[in-house]
């Protein structure tokens, strides 16, 4: 082989290192947050989150991207938002406290995961076959909201049997659920 033949040998492969390089370098997993409120009204939620992530091993912006969509109670921007997440095939889609965008995430894909927290019972939903075996793509927490809410009423009724009237007070400021 000639001189030049091997410097242009090496030097072509070389230039092909980076190209390599790059190539092989997995790409950084996103994660889809939608939620229905507004990010001031989440800030102990998405810290909760954050702790998770990191506990998980993932630090945001360096090995894990999560791209937050905050719906302000506009529901109507939830089919676009999931339809471009969809799309861009996210590595999972989270939808705490919201069983819409659970519900619209669901209905959107069957391989993407899907990570929920909803008040109502999944299954009754339709985001899971049961709660011991979820099976599909979809899994998460149920608060049992409904359930506790009616044990409360329970309760106090037992404390106030004569009562006819309860009131609820709810700060919405304070509460990213509906």
């Amino acid at each position: 082989m000639k001189r030049r033949e091997f410097i242009s040998l090496i030097g072509g492969a070389a230039a092909m290192v980076p190209l390599v390089a790059r190539a092989q370098q997995p790409a950084i997993p996103v994660v889809g947050f939608i939620n229905a409120g507004t990010a001031d009204a989440s800030t102990r939620r998405i810290a909760a989150f954050r702790k998770g992530l990191s506990e998980a091993g993932y630090a945001e912006g360096q090995n894990v991207i999560v791209e937050y969509h905050w719906l302000e109670g506009n529901y109507d921007r939830l089919p676009a938002v999931v339809t471009d997440l969809v799309q861009r095939r996210v590595a999972v889609i989270a939808t705490p406290s919201s069983t819409e965008a659970a519900l619209a995430a669901k209905t959107a894909t069957a391989t993407i995961p899907i990570v929920f927290g909803v008040a109502q019972d999944p299954t009754e939903l339709g985001l899971v076959a049961s709660l011991a075996r979820p099976g599909g793509n979809a899994t998460g927490v149920n608060f049992f909201a409904i359930e506790i809410d009616a044990k409360r009423f329970g309760l106090m009724h037992e404390l106030l049997p004569k009562a006819t009237r309860f009131a609820v007070l709810v700060n919405r400021g304070q509460c990213d659920t509906h």
